[in-house]
């Protein structure tokens, strides 16, 4: 298909005249067995600038994003309001001025695709910063609904016979069906990306890789309330930055200069260099390097290497915990580990009623494939969809 610029400005559409009007040249995957409504692959081929991105993208998955943003009760009752009062609209500017500066092309795929969806700017902005707005949101009363952190597993490992990621991406319930994977290659064509992306957000605060041979996957590790800087640089950008890393070196780089407004975990990947790195961030440029060998480790959603003050949550303990009693020295063991649900009130492949486990992700650095599974991985039943990362 074809996905062309929609010029609503005379002067603008008479000022790039001389453009082509094929922005972006995109075609969705069809064959797969995760393509009937549940996981689709839009590659929207070599776009101009990070609009014509942004637009690719709202205008493929319209239907998926407005859907996404009406079953989002965090975005309508919490989000919205308090974007409306004095100190919202105050937190907003800062953070809008702080990401724009620094990233302006992903700023431009945020109005992209709020262009290409239908959805107003202001939402689409909100969900991408939702992370850096919800510390500040005041706590009224006992009718506040608190919204679930997402909850991510990962197990990794290195060693001479082995080398792979494997990574269980948990979130609200309300993001099942509201997902899609996003192809795009960079408007000088020189490298290109994958990316699994949350409908209405910036390619990826959950999993990717890119054509240099860089790949990585994401925990959240959220932090005490006094860990956070207000209005400064968000997660969705810097993961979003990720995938335009030009190597594992570059990748560390781009994840540990940004001054953050809070904290995140990055297992990033040399697919070249055969390695695996554990990034932890917080804010004020804190941050911990972790490099994986031959012993198996699992990380949830708390710091394990930064030493900075966190939330103690259970529901990560928990499952740290029953990982350490399974064996994970292998890719078939991993998985089987991450589709463990021995305890009932805290497993680690998570079927609700709140958190869901949207999939599951093997990233196998010796064979060079990234293979998502949808369902319990630990069964042979298991959907796949299995993605050459080189």
């Amino acid at each position: 298909q074809k996905t062309k610029q929609l010029f609503e400005d005379k002067a603008a559409a008479k000022a790039t005249s001389s453009w082509s009007h094929t922005f972006c040249r995109g075609s969705s995957h069809a064959g797969s067995p995760m393509d009937a409504g549940e996981l689709e692959v839009f590659d929207a081929g070599r776009c101009t600038d990070g609009y014509q991105l942004g637009l690719a993208v709202g205008q493929r998955f319209s239907e998926t994003i407005r859907s996404r943003m009406q079953v989002d009760l965090f975005l309508q009752e919490q989000l919205l309001p308090f974007a409306s009062t004095a100190a919202g609209k105050q937190l907003l500017a800062a953070l809008q001025a702080t990401n724009r500066e620094r990233y302006p092309r992903y700023w431009d795929e945020l109005v992209g695709m709020a262009d290409g969806s239908g959805v107003p700017l202001l939402h689409v902005i909100l969900v991408n910063l939702r992370k850096e707005i919800r510390p500040f949101i005041p706590k009224k009363d006992h009718e506040r609904r608190e919204e679930e952190d997402d909850d991510c597993s990962d197990i990794l490992m290195v060693s001479e016979s082995t080398a792979f990621a494997a990574h269980n991406e948990d979130a609200n319930v309300a993001l099942l069906g509201h997902t899609y994977v996003v192809k795009a290659t960079s408007p000088d064509g020189a490298s290109s990306f994958t990316a699994y992306t949350y409908a209405g957000e910036l390619p990826t605060c959950a999993f990717g890789f890119n054509s240099n041979g860089v790949a990585f996957t994401l925990d959240s590790v959220p932090p005490a309330i006094g860990e956070v800087a207000a209005g400064a640089i968000a997660l969705n950008f810097v993961s979003r930055d990720l995938l335009e890393a030009r190597d594992l070196d570059d990748a560390m780089h781009r994840v540990c200069s940004p001054g953050v407004s809070i904290g995140h975990c990055y297992n990033l990947m040399g697919v070249r260099a055969r390695r695996i790195v554990t990034v932890e961030t917080a804010s004020r440029n804190r941050f911990a390097v972790h490099e994986t060998g031959p012993v198996p480790s699992f990380h949830a959603n708390m710091y394990r290497h930064l030493q900075v003050e966190q939330v103690q949550d259970e529901n990560s303990m928990s499952r740290e915990r029953r990982a350490a009693q399974c064996a994970m020295d292998s890719k078939e063991k991993a998985l089987a580990v991450l589709g463990d649900t021995a305890d009932d009130k805290y497993p680690i492949f998570m079927t609700g009623p709140t958190l869901y486990t949207l999939c599951t992700v093997l990233v196998d650095l010796d064979e060079e494939t990234m293979t998502i599974y949808r369902g319990n991985p630990k069964n042979r039943d298991a959907v796949r969809v299995v993605l050459p990362m080189m």
